[in-house]
């Protein structure tokens, strides 16, 4: 089946196979591996992307489900060479060790502030429980997320 859909701002169409998940459709058909395949089964949250701005996981959404919507993936996030503030605040604050949940944890990290979720470090934390860090930078990524809600910079 042919999908049509904006990724990262751009309108794309593929063929795919209708369980074809979105995950393996932007890593395989269009190249864009920031998006990282962790467990294929949605309990770590490494391969977090944004539907039509929400959060999805895409190991768990097929890419037909997608089709004339908008996708955005870590790649899409920065505007050229000035990072989004949240990739921004996790470098400052040092919020990922080995870097292979990081394009996930920003992606939620995003939604999370965008959704008004990010008060306090306890709903923080909750928010943000889907996501795994193996390295357990989780004290760094709260900060990162509390810094950009300060700021008051757009998420």
């Amino acid at each position: 089946m042919t999908v049509a859909w904006k990724v990262n701002g751009e309108r794309r169409e593929l063929t795919v196979d209708p369980r074809v998940t979105l995950l393996d459709a932007l890593r395989e058909r269009l190249d864009l591996t920031g998006t990282k395949k962790g467990c294929d089964r949605g309990q770590c949250g490494a391969c977090t992307v944004h539907v039509d701005g929400r959060r999805v996981l895409s190991c768990l959404t097929l890419a037909a489900s997608v089709h004339r919507k908008e996708v955005t993936t870590i790649e899409g996030l920065a505007a050229g060479d000035e990072l989004h503030p949240v990739q921004q605040a996790f470098i400052s604050h040092d919020a990922f060790q080995c870097g292979f949940c990081t394009s996930g944890q920003i992606m939620s990290a995003v939604a999370v502030i965008r959704e008004g979720r990010a008060r306090d470090d306890g709903e923080i934390r909750e928010a943000m429980s889907g996501n795994i860090c193996r390295c357990g930078a989780y004290p760094n990524i709260v900060d990162a997320i509390k810094q950009v809600r300060e700021s008051g910079e757009e998420a």
